[in-house]
């Protein structure tokens, strides 16, 4: 499991402010997204920072596939915890390939209160 970094750890970047439920995350007409857990502050490592920057990808679009039940390529077991851990608690993890080929993990912890942008190296 993922230590939590702390907001001063020179080796994680924030990507996102911690994310706070509103009612555009009711799955209303003027959302255009439903979360399905909360996902606390999110940030990523340098490594990710780097591969996202040399593919010329936002990591903010893999927080939002993350958040929405887009597990990317995750084997079989792994999406059926996933979803287990929707009603569990437990950690939540979602495997995406960048345009440059190199894959990336999106880990959320089993407290909701950060999920991490990483390359598998770096687990």
């Amino acid at each position: 499991m993922l230590s939590k970094a702390a907001p001063h750890d020179p080796h994680i970047t924030p990507v996102y402010p911690k994310h706070e439920k509103t009612d555009r995350d009711n799955g209303s007409a003027t959302s255009p997204w439903r979360t399905l857990f909360d996902f606390g502050k999110a940030v990523m490592t340098p490594g990710a920072q780097d591969a996202l920057m040399d593919a010329r990808q936002s990591p903010i679009t893999f927080i939002i596939r993350h958040v929405t039940g887009d597990w990317g390529d995750v084997c079989t077991s792994d999406a059926t915890a996933n979803t287990r851990a929707l009603t569990e608690g437990s950690r939540v993890l979602s495997v995406y390939t960048l345009s440059t080929q190199v894959s990336i993990w999106v880990i959320t912890e089993a407290d909701r209160s950060v999920t991490t942008i990483l390359l598998p190296s770096e687990y």
